[in-house]
């Protein structure tokens, strides 16, 4: 059985650009966590029937990874369905 995931995005951070070319040199990898609000927003678009389906059965205090907080990796989110959305969440990374 496959245990559905609150929706999230994955990201790593890398000291360059040229850095970015081997994931091996990645400094951290983490996700972040997008608000249910804008779920919900793009979930009621056509073709995310599966999703909506799988957002009733989660929630951040049952997600596997997110379960133990998530205010520090709960992004921001502006924009729209229609225009697009910005996703902006800071990290913090020891150098």
């Amino acid at each position: 059985m496959i245990v559905p995931r609150w929706p999230h995005a994955h990201f790593e951070i890398y000291s360059s650009l040229d850095e970015a070319t081997n994931a091996g040199n990645a400094l951290h990898t983490s996700q972040l966590a997008l608000p249910e609000e804008t779920c919900n927003m793009v979930y009621a678009t056509d073709g995310y029937e599966q999703s909506v389906s799988n957002l009733s059965h989660i929630s951040l205090t049952t997600d596997n990874i997110f379960s133990d907080g998530v205010d520090s990796q709960m992004a921001a989110v502006t924009g729209d369905v229609a225009n697009g959305y910005t996703v902006r969440l800071t990290v913090g990374v020891p150098v």
